[in-house]
Parts: structure tokens; sequence; C-alpha cells
């Protein structure tokens, strides 16, 4: 196909011949002539279809914000005759990244690799990769698309935490055997089957009604439930990043969370670190303030806020926890009676803060 300079060049000298007959004039005929057998050369340049094979990786799927991920390109020339001119074009989001190509022997491979951005959390779509060929007049160029669009998953930063102390003695050492890590007690949800699960815990109705193998999922009611309640209006990330890291730390330690924001019950597990993070890497912003009245009792209860009067509403529902802290990120003083209130500046200062509570 024909680039914008392509098109250009063709006008330009049908242009000229009309005007070099009409005004009886060579030099603009011969000029003409030169464009269009640029055009022809550019043409049979572009015209032969690359016998390539394409594979892109993208790595790690799912990164920390501002970590390093990296997209592996890796090009083989599967054609007859060697391939110069190419450029691969990826779209991240919604800018575009082009890499050029080195030239490619027949029977030759390159890889070459490239950043993508990591600055922002929330999903970033990765894709779809263009191969393009160019002639070196940039008069004609071949697009192909290859493989399929993948998604990086961008979570939020975190610290190594302690588990917060419910303030009752209930297994603060975590899980007492590893012989039930699906728990042994009480009765949580239904899940899919995967391999590993206790047969004796299908739930043969479920699953002969969904087709799908369904297993109850109990959990061990006497261990401390750890609440997070992220206030969500004018959201920040360095709450986001506080809210991931004190719910990380109980998951990691075998503990049930709950995370809460305005909006509802964000994600309730016992042990799965990776759907904590990966429900907090596209939290947004929101105007409800409901998320302290939507928490049970019982256990820790952490308000991560940045609003004064957030973090003094949350005194009204001390007596219902063990334990209740909250993570201010905001600029105000905040003292709330009865709340161990942990101001914090930025998330390398959480640790101190949090051990020192």
């Amino acid at each position: 196909m024909l680039t914008p300079l392509g098109w250009g060049t063709l006008a330009g000298s049908l242009l000229l011949y009309v005007a070099g007959f009409v005004l009886g004039y060579r030099e603009p005929v011969v000029l003409a002539t030169g464009g269009l057998l640029a055009l022809a050369g550019a043409l049979a340049w572009t015209a032969p279809k690359p016998k390539l094979e394409v594979r892109r990786e993208v790595t790690p799927l799912k990164v920390p914000r501002g970590d390093a991920a990296v997209a592996v390109l890796q090009v083989s020339n599967l054609g007859g005759m060697a391939l110069a001119g190419l450029r691969a074009r990826d779209r991240f989001g919604a800018s575009d990244h082009t890499v050029e190509l080195p030239r490619l022997p027949r029977g030759a491979a390159r890889t070459v690799s490239y950043s993508l951005p990591t600055g922002v959390r929330g999903e970033i779509p990765v894709g779809p990769l263009l191969i393009v060929r160019a002639d070196p007049l940039g008069l004609t160029r071949r697009v192909r698309e290859y493989g399929e669009a993948v998604t990086l998953l961008v979570r939020p930063r975190t610290v190594a935490l302690p588990v917060p102390p419910s303030g009752r003695a209930h297994h603060l050492e975590g899980p007492t055997s590893d012989n039930a890590p699906s728990g042994t007690v009480t009765f949580h949800t239904l899940r899919e089957y995967v391999v590993g699960d206790d047969l004796r815990h299908v739930h043969w109705r479920s699953s002969a009604r969904t087709g799908t193998l369904m297993v109850r999922q109990l959990i061990d009611a006497s261990l401390p439930t750890t609440t997070v309640v992220l206030d969500t209006r004018d959201l920040d990330e360095l709450s986001v990043d506080a809210a991931a890291s004190v719910s990380l730390a109980a998951a990691r330690a075998g503990f049930p969370v709950r995370l809460i924001t305005g909006e509802g019950v964000l994600a309730e597990t016992r042990a799965d670190a990776d759907l904590v993070l990966d429900r907090l890497a596209l939290v947004g912003p929101s105007d409800s303030h409901e998320g302290v009245r939507l928490a049970r009792g019982g256990g820790s209860l952490v308000l991560v806020t940045a609003d004064p009067a957030e973090a003094a509403r949350v005194a009204g529902v001390r007596k219902r926890f063990d334990r209740v802290i909250c993570v201010f990120t905001g600029q105000a003083e905040v003292s709330v009676p009865g709340v161990t209130t942990l101001r914090v500046r930025d998330l390398e200062t959480l640790p101190f803060v949090w051990a020192a509570r």
C-alpha cells in the first residue's frame, strides 16, 4: 500500500505530466517519469509477502507499579531471500511503540526487547503487534498483524509488614496445621474444583446443575479476620499501596482478609494474596463513604484514608472490633480516641510507623 508520501508522489507526478504536455516542456515530464519509476521500484520492494515467524512475549504479565516489564520479540525469516526495512509496531494502551528490526538474512532470527510502561496502575492492553516492511524511500509499505493482544496488569506497590494483631489470642501465629489448606470449620463459598482438592468437599448438586465440578470452600472460623477499608474518595496511590501492603501481610500469614471500599466488598479471601493485588490494581475513585459502615465486626479493622472526617468516623465502630487502626495518608494532624492512628507520608515509612504502633 502507498504511504502518504507515496500518494503525494503519485499525485505530483501526474500533475507534472499534465503540466509538461500542456506547456510543452520536457523537464516536468522527466521529473514525473522519475517519480513514477520510484513508485514502481518501491512497489516491487514491498510486493513480495515475507515469510516470517513472529513471537512476542510480555514478562511478567503482573507487575508492581514502577517495576520493570518487558516485551521480548523474536522474528525469524523463513523465506528464501534476505529482508530489510522491517520494523515492529506495538501498542501500549493509547500509545504506539516502534522498533526498527535489523536486516534478516535467509533463515536467520533476531530477538529484540523493549520496556513497557508501568507507571500507572491498572490494566494496560499490549498489542496488536504489527510488522511493517517499507521501502528505503518510504513510498510504500506492507503491514501484517501477528499474534494476539495481551493484558499487562500493573498492581499497587507493597512493603513487607507483620500481620495486624487482633487483640485476642486466636492462633496469632497463623494456622495450626498444614493439612487443611481450605479450612476445617465453616462453609464459606462454592468454587470450581482444582487438582488436589479433597473429593469429600465436592458439592454434587451444584456440580450437576452447572456441569462443572464444584467444591465447598471452608474456613477456620477461629482465625481472626483482618478487615481493610480503603477510602476511595479523592483516591491517591499511597492509600492504595498502603491498603495492599496491609492486606498482603494478613493473606500471606494465612489469615482471612476482607477488603472493602465505599462501593462494597472488593475481595474476601484467605491466603490468596494474588486476588487482593489483582482487585486493588483495578480500584478507582468513587463518591461513596460507606466502607466503614459495611465492615462486619470481629478481628482487626484497618482504615486507610486521607480524609480527617473519615478517620473520626471510624471511632463509632471501634467497639465492634478487637483492634482498630487508621492509616492516615493526608496532610492534617489526626488523633482519634480509642483508635491507633498511623500518619504515613510515603510508602517507605509505613513499615516503621507500623512497627511502632
